[in-house]
């Protein structure tokens, strides 16, 4: 939490700064290696083109988020505009969403150890994944306040590797230009077939910017900054991406980094004179610097996901132990359990391309609700008339992009996502609400626990070093106004 009382507005830089941190996370270090398989170098466009991509369902968020001030986002919306049974559906989407992801990060985390430990066999592989999950399930029952510190102080060696990384990386490319030119060469070896496959795998690092759907009274002229924002904010994560992969490549030929299960950590030991100790501590410090971000990533994803089903039970759409709170640690104890044993499951007989696609598919779901929902908005007379034709070009593309990351699933991950889409169904009708926990509403949706929500964000990742930047440069300049001041009154 910072220091200082939080403003009562939130700026473009406080919005900018969410959206970067809450997209940034794990992700560059597990989506690096999964287009060189499927586009080669050529998935350095793909990068682009899903930050586009995000950019434009952003914007329906933020369109959403002007028009419909209330917590929950797409659930909220898609409730707000068809009723109760579509708020459920999109609701439980993205739970099944951030679900599937809690099962990605222990299979991250275990591939990113075996760079260290190759020989670890399925079951020590199980035991990796277990103790992995139980010890992030035991931190966030027992207070969030302190896993957040330890997310603080770890800030640093999250991003001290990919710095190394990228510093290295450039350093080798100059110094040998033909062998990273070669590296480029071609382009697009395996044509453009697995373009599709390709972009549902990358799209997954972008996962995030909806934190952009704060209340928008929280936020100075929200119509204004929201969407710069979101423009901002993905830009520079879209630029952070590309810059990193394409050092990847550079450095790395993309037959190896198509099978590298840890390709950061690989490039890094592969750029440094091999068999030095310079390589053991450069491979050893992205490997690691790897597993605290996978780490601190699922941690966060955790209280995503916990905070969730606590409001989907406060509606009365979920079984009651969802929002059943722990007498001491006052966290929803029972859902971090249950999320976090069946995440483990999902783990251990899943493969990460199939998790991963399969979470696209239920954010595409979200995705898709929220831009179509700006229609229903529209003909309700929400958005005025002088601005309805500009307004709605940017959720009609919403749709269009998010239809086309559903198609680009593959059968069998969409008849997954279909079959676990209706497993909502029964639960629905048992759980359908004949009334509201109005007093955990009341609990979720305070201004105090909003604010909290957003500032928690700041200190993920790279949003936490821009937000420490402009405070190192506002205090140079207070420095240097006084150093000034002082002058004048010499002279």
């Amino acid at each position: 939490m910072p220091d200082a009382a939080p403003p009562k507005k939130l700026s473009l830089f406080d919005v900018t700064n969410l959206v970067i941190g809450a997209i940034i996370g794990a992700d560059i270090y597990v989506a690096s290696s999964f287009g060189a398989g499927l586009l080669g170098p050529f998935s350095l466009v793909v990068w682009v083109i899903a930050g586009v991509i995000a950019i434009v369902i952003a914007l329906c968020f933020a369109q959403c988020a002007a028009l419909i001030p209330k917590v929950g986002g797409p659930y909220a919306y898609a409730k707000e505009a068809w009723g109760p049974f579509a708020g459920f559906t999109v609701g439980w989407s993205l739970w099944f969403a951030e679900w599937i992801s809690l099962a990605v990060f222990p299979l991250a985390f275990t591939r990113y150890l075996m760079f260290f430990l190759p020989n670890l066999n399925f079951a020590a592989q199980v035991l990796v994944k277990s103790i992995f999950v139980a010890f992030l399930a035991i931190t966030n029952i027992v207070g969030i306040k302190a896993a957040g510190k330890i997310n603080d102080v770890l800030t640093i060696a999250k991003l001290a590797p990919l710095i190394f990384f990228t510093i290295a990386g450039v350093a080798w490319m100059a110094l040998n230009s033909a062998a990273s030119a070669s590296n480029f060469s071609p382009f697009s070896p395996f044509g453009f077939a697995g373009f599709g496959s390709a972009l549902v795998l990358i799209f997954w690092a972008y996962a995030g910017f909806e934190i952009s759907t704060i209340p928008t009274e929280e936020i100075n002229e929200p119509r204004k900054t929201i969407p710069k924002a979101v423009i901002i904010g993905i830009a520079i994560v879209t630029i952070f991406y590309l810059a990193t992969n394409t050092v990847l490549f550079g450095v790395r030929n993309f037959g190896l980094l198509a099978n590298d299960t840890a390709p950061l950590a690989s490039a890094t030991n592969g750029i440094l004179p091999a068999g030095t100790i310079f390589a053991l501590i450069g491979g050893g410090l992205v490997g690691i610097g790897a597993l605290i971000s996978v780490a601190g990533s699922d941690e966060s994803g955790m209280i995503g996901t916990s905070r969730l089903g606590f409001a989907l039970a406060a509606d009365g759409l979920f079984p009651r132990v969802f929002a059943r709170i722990h007498q001491k640690f006052k966290t929803p104890y029972l859902s971090i359990i249950i999320q976090s044993v069946s995440a483990l499951v999902a783990s251990i007989v899943g493969n990460l391309g199939l998790l991963i696609s399969v979470s696209v598919f239920f954010m595409a779901i979200a995705y898709l609700a929220t831009s179509a929902s700006v229609f229903t908005f529209h003909k309700k007379g929400l958005i005025a008339n002088d601005h309805s034709r500009k307004e709605l070009i940017i959720p009609a593309l919403g749709i269009a992009f998010s239809l086309f990351l559903i198609s680009q699933c593959t059968p069998v991950q969409i008849a997954v996502g279909v079959l676990l889409l209706l497993l909502g169904v029964p639960i629905y009708i048992k759980y359908s609400p004949k009334h509201e926990l109005t007093e955990l509403k009341q609990a979720l949706s305070s201004r105090e626990a909003t604010l909290g929500r957003v500032y928690d964000q700041e200190h993920v990742f790279l949003a936490h070093l821009i937000l420490h930047v402009k405070r190192a440069y506002r205090r140079a300049r207070q420095g240097n106004k006084k150093a000034d001041n002082a002058a004048s009154g010499i002279d």
